[in-house]
């Protein structure tokens, strides 16, 4: 199976799923050092061509913690613009669909982890942050901290435009 995906010279599109993984007064983040900047970002990937999105967040969460999280809810639906940054990406501009669902807590942090490289090609780890620092961190996506401060129980349409104007 491919991700979904398209590319060309100037313009980078992925569709992707991501989950938003409570426990407690912290979220489950990824984090990985992209040329000297850690980073933090959603658990999550591309949606494989033929699959559902929500097949692909429970794939996705538990190739990334090792851990069969169940969905509670699609919460978020957000369009993502932004100036790419990394390997095939650099000097593009990027349009990623996202499906943020929201999982199950498990009452439990335990991951089942292995150590993994991310599709940047660079080694991702596991965070359990807390939420209120979210804004201290050089995490994404930015509205995060705020969502899950004010969850809505109604799906959410969130658009970033973070491009050079």
């Amino acid at each position: 199976m491919c991700d979904i995906k398209l590319s060309n010279d100037k313009y980078n599109f992925r569709y992707r799923v991501a989950a938003i993984i409570v426990e407690g007064d912290e979220v489950l983040l990824a984090g990985a050092d992209f040329n000297g900047n850690y980073t933090y970002y959603s658990v999550g990937g591309a949606v494989h061509t033929g699959e559902l999105a929500h097949d692909a967040v429970v794939r996705e969460v538990f190739e990334e913690t090792g851990v069969s999280y169940k969905i509670e809810r699609l919460a978020v639906i957000h369009e993502n613009l932004y100036n790419g940054f990394c390997l095939d990406t650099v000097g593009k501009t990027c349009h990623e669909i996202a499906l943020y669902f929201l999982m199950k807590s498990r009452g439990s942090k335990i991951l089942n982890m292995k150590n993994s490289i991310n599709s940047s090609g660079c080694s991702e780890k596991m965070h359990w942050l807390k939420i209120n620092t979210l804004d201290e961190l050089h995490a994404y996506p930015t509205f995060l901290k705020t969502y899950l401060n004010n969850p809505k129980e109604d799906l959410v349409h969130i658009i970033t435009d973070n491009r050079d104007k």
